[in-house]
């Protein structure tokens, strides 16, 4: 703006100046440069005017209020501009407060009603879990007092007990052959056709299946302990007897303690199955999985034992189990013909130590060894296990044993007695699935090895023995096949097919199943005892004389079924009813004209009924 102003200054100074100058040129001459004589005339004076300075002097001044006043109109310009400044300035201040305090009411509004939403879901809240509080009060107070009144299991000092297993039963057998036996049978006693007691029949009813079991468990920081006792009344005292009360004792059917660590692993020691017995979850004690017959014996083919075992078993995210576990051995006695007698494998059991002194107990080596996985893939139960078995007998090889007239005498030298020992074992295995909704099951099971026949269900022949007193393990296969059907929840329907086998194994006459062997009186009916031990008053059946072959194998089927009555909080009422079909073969020996071929065989047909209340 200053220099507007002064360039307008200049060019009015300029312009005066260009003015002053013509006036002067004029004055002089005229336009062609020659003198021009005027005439003097008389004329009035005229005002002098202001000179050239003046003018010019009047005109800075001018400028210079004008130009001052236009610095006063830029200050009064700028001085609004500044006003107009500070108004915007105060105004977008104002709407900018005015934006932030309408954002603060609109977040007010929106978390007043975020407030509100929160309240009545608070309030709704509070209206479900009074009534869920109410309910739950409820059925806290229904499981007390079902508790109280109807305890599944007893509490003592953080411990819980439960009687879950027990049963009462009361129970039949009839037998179209006759083997003076109850509930159990003993498979490798089914009478041969031609003997008394094939010809005779027999029934007994029972109670002393009735079992009583109790279960103690505790928890601990990083384990689960468990205690069991399982019994029934199936011993047999001296005294006991059905002639007027039924005096039988109490037996131990398992007494174990366990201790299952979190990580899996699991000790267990006492009375227990055998870890060969097949299992339904994992390698659980108490999940062991037994033929759903009423016979004590269970089925021809089934694999077990129960007995003393120390066991560790370790679960690998509950689809893998491996397991291993010492368990208490036994031999039968040698089984065979002509068997030599200058060997020591046990004794009759020591009264004084508590062992029954009319059985015989052999003197083991060591124990059983048993080692087993298990695996559930998804879609079943699978096993897989092998035992090692160690026997041994003393030999003294210089006696001599004569018999003259029916006198037995034994003659000779303990000098240059030894023990011998040797190993036996064999490998089993399981298998079981579920079919048509776990309408149906399926399993099959085995065993097969040397000297492993007091595993199979029969109780048949581990050993026999060489002419020279070394101990010759047996060929043994058990194998046992099932189908059970649940049409209902009520009803169970079963179907089991199984056997025991062992081979022959002999030296010329000695040994096991010798052709040799004299079998022409196995098709005549002998006479009563006369020397039985109640005076051959006819209650010791025979078995024909001159039939002396050995068991080459004991088969069964069996059928029947449960139906239970009632099964609820106040237990289970149920009532069963079997049937089995028996064979026991021999096998064969030198015949005879009675009896070509030397074969020999018996069969059975039973039926059991049973009517069983168990405890909730």
């Amino acid at each position: 703006m200053k220099n507007h102003l002064k360039m307008m200054a200049t060019f009015v100074l300029v312009s005066a100046m260009a003015t002053a100058q013509a006036q002067t040129t004029a004055a002089s001459g005229d336009a062609t440069g020659k003198s021009t004589v005027r005439h003097r005339t008389a004329r009035k004076v005229a005002p002098r005017r202001p000179s050239v300075e003046t003018e010019i002097q009047q005109l800075r001044e001018d400028m210079e209020s004008q130009i001052n006043q236009l610095k006063q109109q830029l200050n009064d310009s700028n001085a609004q501009l500044q006003a107009a400044q500070q108004q915007t300035a105060a105004a977008n201040a104002a709407a900018a407060q005015a934006q932030q305090q309408a954002q603060q009411q609109q977040q007010q509004t929106a978390d007043n009603a975020s407030a509100v939403s929160n309240l009545q879901g608070a309030v709704s809240d509070l209206k479900t879990n009074s009534t869920s509080l109410a309910s739950s009060i409820q059925e806290t107070q229904t499981n007390i007092e079902k508790k109280v009144e109807h305890p599944d299991a007893i509490h003592f000092k953080g411990i819980t007990i439960s009687p879950t297993g027990s049963f009462i039963e009361a129970a039949t057998v009839y037998r179209n052959g006759a083997i003076g036996g109850d509930i159990n049978t003993q498979f490798t006693g089914i009478p041969l056709q031609n003997s008394n007691n094939a010809q005779i029949s027999e029934f007994y009813g029972t109670g002393r299946q009735s079992r009583l079991a109790i279960k103690a468990t505790g928890q601990v920081a990083h384990m689960t302990m468990t205690g069991y006792y399982e019994m029934d009344w199936l011993g047999t005292g001296i005294t006991s007897n059905n002639n007027q009360s039924n005096s039988y004792v109490l037996r131990q059917r398992q007494l174990w303690a366990q201790a299952a660590l979190n990580s899996g692993w699991k000790f267990t020691g006492g009375q227990m199955w055998s870890l060969a017995t097949e299992t339904t979850k994992g390698l659980d004690n108490g999940t062991e999985i037994l033929p759903a017959v009423i016979d004590s014996q269970y089925n021809a083919g089934f694999v077990w034992t129960r007995q003393y075992g120390f066991r560790v078993s370790k679960d690998f995210g509950k689809k893998f189990w491996i397991g291993a576990s010492a368990e208490n051995a036994e031999t039968l006695n040698p089984a065979g013909s002509s068997l030599p007698t200058n060997v020591l494998l046990g004794s009759a059991g020591n009264n004084g130590g508590l062992y029954n002194a009319t059985a015989n107990y052999s003197f083991n080596l060591a124990p059983d060894m048993i080692a087993k996985v298990a695996f559930e893939p998804g879609w079943g139960h699978y096993e897989v296990f092998g035992i090692a078995r160690f026997f041994r007998d003393r030999i003294y090889p210089n006696e001599v044993v004569t018999t003259v007239g029916g006198v037995t005498t034994v003659t000779g030298t303990a000098a240059g007695a030894f023990n011998d020992r040797t190993v036996g074992g064999g490998v089993g295995g399981s298998g079981r699935a579920s079919l048509l909704n776990k309408k149906v099951t399926l399993a099959l099971k085995g065993l097969w090895g040397e000297g492993t026949g007091r595993y199979g269900s029969s109780t048949i022949a581990d050993i026999t023995l060489r002419p020279n007193g070394q101990i010759a393990p047996l060929h043994n296969f058990s194998a046992l096949g099932t189908i059970e059907a649940n049409p209902t929840s009520r009803l169970n329907l079963y179907i089991n097919y199984g056997g025991d086998y062992v081979g022959r194994r002999y030296f010329g006459n000695v040994g096991y199943g010798s052709p040799l062997t004299n079998m022409s009186g196995c098709n005549t009916e002998p006479l009563p005892s006369a020397t039985a031990t109640n005076g051959g008053d006819g209650f010791t059946p025979s078995t024909p004389a001159n039939c002396g072959g050995n068991n080459k194998d004991v088969q069964e089927l069996s059928a029947g079924y449960w139906y239970n009555f009632y099964s609820g909080p106040m237990g289970r009422l149920r009532q069963g009813i079997q049937y089995s079909y028996f064979e026991r073969d021999l096998w064969s020996g030198a015949g005879g004209t009675t009896n070509p071929g030397g074969g020999a065989k018996g069969t059975d047909n039973m039926f059991w009924t049973s009517l069983r209340y168990y405890l909730p």
